[in-house]
């Protein structure tokens, strides 16, 4: 009896043994955690089961996706609003011409394209003519029509001109503004006899006091322009007196409006003034060429020229009009 027992004791044995180490080696691994992780592949599947890298924080993840649910309904931080655009005003003086209407057009076409710009055209006549303002009347631009003649004894060769025009165009910036807090903004004449790149309006919009840059076609050479050294105009490149304090054309320079309106005085002369030097009497009462800011490339491009339109011969035109249609030029 005890020979049956011992030798189905000796069989289970070897059984009994696995089923104790099978036993122990499950009790030794790491309890699962109550609540089940979520499974984050290292690959994303994307369009027709590509797998692409994965990206820990992206906006594909879920605990991301509610993250940003809760901060749906937050209120977003307004954008700062960005300074207004200064305002360029640009002063022209015209007369009656037979090319007058064409050049104004001419004007009219380039200044439409400028953001900000008022253009106030300033008449040599004692009336406002019907031409200019049906012109102005058309041109859908933000504007100002003036008048002021200039007197006959200035008329004469060799004089300056344009300079009753000038002056009643800053007369009226100034009367504007005496009453309110003055907008940035910048001033230039605007000849209309001239040719304007649109890259030239934005250089001289962010003119502090008096910025300056070449000038085509003007002084009996292809341009004059400041010289400039380390960002400093330290003189001139000139066809014409190049002693001037300031030998630079009309048409190369703008001023901060702040600067005019802190000028109250500063006008173009007429006593004392030699023709070609009132570019420089009018500066030299409101800056010095230290002070003066180069634009266009350290005055290195041209952006602006003086391209006078040729005389116009008019030879075959009758005495007596023969057609019977008068049409405006």
């Amino acid at each position: 009896m005890k020979s049956v027992l011992f030798s189905r004791f000796f069989i289970l044995l070897p059984w009994i043994l696995i089923v104790i180490i099978m036993l122990d080696v499950d009790t030794r691994r790491p309890a699962p955690p109550l609540t089940p992780r979520p499974y984050f592949s290292p690959y994303a599947v994307g369009r027709g089961g590509a797998r692409l890298p994965f990206r820990r924080g992206g906006p594909d993840i879920g605990p991301r996706r509610g993250w940003e649910k809760r901060n749906e309904s937050r209120p977003q931080p307004r954008p700062r609003p960005e300074p207004p655009l200064p305002t360029i005003y640009a002063i022209t003086p015209t007369y009656s011409r037979p090319v007058q209407k064409a050049e104004l057009t001419r004007l009219a076409n380039t200044f439409r394209q400028v953001a900000q710009l008022h253009w106030i055209l300033v008449e040599d006549a004692a009336a406002r003519s019907e031409l200019v303002s049906r012109f102005l009347a058309r041109a859908g631009l933000p504007s100002t029509h003036l008048h002021v003649p200039t007197p006959r004894r200035y008329k004469r060769p060799g004089l300056p001109r344009a300079t009753e025009q000038r002056n009643a165009g800053l007369a009226w910036l100034r009367q504007r503004h005496q009453h309110q807090r003055a907008e940035s903004g910048v001033l230039f004449f605007a000849d209309d006899d001239n040719t304007y790149s649109l890259e030239l309006f934005q250089e001289m919009r962010t003119t502090r006091k008096v910025s300056v840059w070449p000038v085509g076609l003007v002084g009996g050479r292809r341009y004059e322009r400041p010289l400039v050294e380390n960002g400093k105009v330290v003189g001139w490149y000139t066809g014409w007196r190049a002693d001037r304090p300031f030998a630079i054309d009309m048409a190369g320079f703008a001023v901060s409006l702040q600067v005019i309106l802190s000028n109250p005085k500063a006008v173009f002369k007429r006593r004392g003034s030699q023709p070609g030097m009132q570019e420089s009497d009018f500066l030299k009462q409101i800056t010095t060429v230290e002070e003066l800011e180069p634009k266009a490339s350290n005055c290195t491009k041209v952006l602006v020229w003086h391209t006078r339109t040729e005389k116009v011969n008019l030879a075959n035109e009758p005495k007596y009009r023969l057609d019977t249609v008068r049409i405006e030029v």
